[in-house]
């Protein structure tokens, strides 16, 4: 069993990947970092709940992350990014973290 919930493990992938980036004003390696946190998480829930499941998180987490981009145009970067964030952290937990 993972000590790390798999929601926020794809939450901080998505707000941390954000902010590497925008600090470090090295987009790639917030790339790298949102997307070694969405392998982790895929990994937790495929292990968890199944590759089906799996699949359509990993889906939510690209959806959510490409979304943020022309959310943020209209509510700012970082409401947009939180957003999207908790999102899919509910999505997760909905799906495969509250079943621990």
């Amino acid at each position: 069993m993972e000590k790390v919930p798999a929601a926020a493990v794809a939450a901080g992938g998505l707000v941390g990947g954000y902010a590497t980036a925008r600090f470090t004003k090295k987009r790639p390696l917030g790339g790298a970092v949102l997307a070694v946190a969405g392998a982790a998480a895929a990994q937790q829930w495929r292990r968890q709940a199944g590759p089906k499941t799996a699949a359509a998180l990993s889906a939510a987490y690209v959806a959510g992350f490409a979304a943020s981009h022309p959310l943020a145009k209209k509510v700012g970067a970082w409401p947009a990014v939180l957003g999207v964030a908790g999102s899919v952290a509910l999505a997760s937990w909905v799906a495969v973290d509250r079943r621990r």
